[in-house]
């Protein structure tokens, strides 16, 4: 019997590995360069967001760009394959003099994906070219360099006869702009350097694909941690090295508490954590695909469940869980959305609209249990923000929804997110009328209030409009694109700014 499974497993991995992937087959390049022309305090903000960092908030920016790229699904009939990407880039007017946008390696097994490196991820359950971004993992930032093992496409369960299929990943990553951050906030406010990340997500679907419906329910995780944080006060820094070692790492994973420094007599979850419920409806028949969509941001498991044990009273000089009480926060923050798609229609083949709501976050009030007030309130959630790690930005950019103005307008030089309560509309369109001509125009209305701590004094608000066109010049110049863009900002929140862009781009 141990020979026939001597044989078998000699076979299988024979027919497996008998052949290595050509790692030079199937290899793409591509060149590009590309300058933004401001009148303003910045550029607009739809010529600047939701491109992964590669963008400049500056009047006046621009970069040369070169990459080459192998995909790990290059050859579908093979068990396992090998990708990676390069991708560098010299700018013009930008938060570094060069940078590496992508720097990665693919293993595939399957279905699965071992990534080791800085490596563009999309969005999930999202139009990635019209949607105002996702509110947890979004396009909006640089990316930074991970280790993340994940089934990008869905799996169908065995025995549920292909009606509940699963995705997901998870990840650890480290930032890169710990110098940025430092000569960003030095003498305005904290900043952080050497931050760890964690990160998973894992998204359900239910319903067959090929029946013409389905929903989708996923759940985002992310927590920053282990980072070494410089408190501003009094003038002067406080230097605090946050927990790293395997506990750290486990908390982080698993949720749990902390005995950082600066995190009070309360435990809380190691660093920052913060995520998103997310659903979406599909209905696919052969002219149109609907999509409706939710995404709802929590801060932390309170407000990720709803729920908050309140029920402590003090006894033999301890605060000692005594009643069956609850706090229960009401469903008010969230964004909606809903996407078409028209097959039959290129004049406007996608369209997107979006409405985010951010104002609630538990509430105006936090409040610790003490001994002399066993009541436990707990609210101002402060969306993006934390006083341990540096707040959910990389690079001064939102790391999820850019409608949260990122701290790399801040004209105090503080890395916060100084309007995070906020109601806004979103619209987007797409088409292409031509084989050579495709457009897209985004849209968007927001009403700010500021923060909890700071709120305005009176609601500003802002509306940005960009319009887009990409030109397929192959008729010219086998591979040639060029794109021209056209964006302005009104209103208080982004100052009145107008705007213009091209790019050029050769790929082979």
């Amino acid at each position: 019997m141990k020979k026939v499974l001597v044989v078998l497993l000699s076979a299988f991995t024979l027919n497996t590995f008998a052949q290595s992937p050509d790692l030079g087959k199937g290899v793409s390049f591509f060149a590009e360069t590309s300058g933004t022309f401001s009148d303003g305090a910045h550029a607009p903000l739809w010529l600047t967001a939701n491109k992964y960092g590669l963008s400049s908030i500056e009047r006046n920016s621009g970069y040369l760009r070169g990459g080459v790229f192998r995909s790990a699904l290059n050859d579908s009939t093979r068990h396992w394959d090998i990708g990676y990407g390069a991708d560098l880039v010299v700018p013009a007017n930008y938060t570094s003099k060069f940078f590496v946008q992508q720097l990665y390696a693919d293993v595939r097994w399957l279905k699965g994906t071992l990534t080791v490196g800085q490596k563009q991820q999309p969005m999930q359950l999202k139009n990635n070219e019209l949607s105002s971004g996702s509110q947890t993992y979004g396009i909006n930032a640089r990316p930074y360099p991970e280790m993340r093992l994940a089934l990008p496409d869905y799996w169908e369960i065995p025995y549920t006869r292909g009606f509940l299929s699963f995705k997901g990943h998870i990840a650890w990553g480290i930032f890169t702009d710990g110098n940025f951050q430092e000569d960003f906030a030095k003498g305005h406010g904290d900043y952080d350097q050497h931050v760890l990340m964690h990160t998973k997500a894992g998204y359900f679907r239910i319903g067959k694909k090929e029946k013409p419906f389905n929903a989708e329910i996923g759940l985002e995780i992310a927590s920053q941690f282990g980072s070494t944080h410089y408190k501003w006060y009094n003038n002067e820094y406080t230097k605090i090295k946050n927990d790293r070692n395997l506990k750290s790492f486990w908390h982080a994973f698993a949720g749990g508490g902390t005995d950082s420094a600066n995190d009070g007599a309360t435990r809380n979850n190691e660093g920052n954590i913060l995520g998103s419920w997310v659903l979406r409806l599909n209905y696919d028949t052969k002219a149109v695909k609907y999509g409706l969509y939710a995404d709802h941001f929590f801060e932390d498991h309170s407000a990720m469940f709803h729920l908050d044990y309140d029920g402590y009273a003090y006894e033999d000089g301890q605060m000692k869980k005594k009643k069956r009480r609850y706090l229960v926060y009401p469903l008010k923050d969230i964004m909606l959305g809903a996407d078409v798609h028209l097959k039959h229609f290129p004049w406007i083949s996608d369209a997107v609209v979006e409405y985010i709501y951010t104002k609630y976050q538990s509430g105006p009030i936090y409040s610790e249990r003490t001994m002399q007030i066993p009541d436990h309130i707990g609210g101002k959630d402060n969306y993006y923000n934390n006083a341990i790690e540096p707040g959910w930005q990389h690079w001064g950019q939102t790391l999820g929804n850019p409608l949260y103005r990122s701290p790399i307008y801040n004209e105090n030089k503080q890395l916060d997110f100084q309007c995070n309560r906020f109601t806004a509309w979103h619209i987007g369109l797409a088409g292409q009328p031509t084989d050579q001509l495709r457009y897209r125009l985004r849209a968007s209305w927001q009403e700010g209030l500021g923060t909890y701590d700071m709120p305005y004094f009176n609601p500003k608000r802002n509306v940005s409009i960009a319009a887009e066109a990409t030109y397929n010049c192959d008729k010219l110049y086998q591979g040639l694109r060029i794109g021209a863009a056209f964006g302005i900002d009104r209103g208080e929140l982004l100052g009145n700014n107008t705007g213009a862009a091209i790019t050029f781009r050769l790929e082979r």
